[in-house]
């Protein structure tokens, strides 16, 4: 049986992996649809529901150029239960690929997520996400 630990783990990678694979329909599945967030791309402003993030899901992608593999790390992850219904897990994100020129490159940035029970089951609802400084 696994944990609430577990459990939230296993969420965000997954929620992970459905960014790096710019899933749209499981990434909404997993999201509540007020989600809000801090991120580079916000510029410093709170962002509030789906659109700002559906906008990079829908961006079309060049089918002359197959994505690159990459691999996602989720280093020194710690989940703090805040409640039987709320959690918060925080970690860097390292993520392994290729550049342009076919070099491995690993890029990391600090992501703090916050997860809540909602109908039964966990939904994304805030995120904070900064690159190192």
């Amino acid at each position: 049986m696994s944990t609430p630990t577990d459990e939230i783990l296993a969420l965000t990678r997954r929620l992970l992996d459905a960014v790096a694979a710019g899933d749209w329909q499981t990434y909404r599945g997993l999201v509540a649809d007020d989600l809000t967030c801090f991120e580079p791309e916000a510029r410093g402003q709170l962002v509030e529901g789906l659109a700002f993030h559906e906008f990079y899901f829908r961006l079309p992608r060049d089918p002359a150029r197959p994505p690159q593999p990459a691999m996602t790390t989720l280093a020194s992850p710690v989940v703090r239960m805040l409640g039987p219904d709320v959690a918060l897990v925080a970690y860097v994100r390292l993520v392994q690929k290729l550049d342009d020129a076919g070099r491995p490159v690993t890029t990391n940035c600090e992501e703090t997520r916050l997860w809540k029970r909602i109908d039964g089951g966990w939904k994304h609802v805030h995120f904070h996400r900064s690159l190192p400084s």
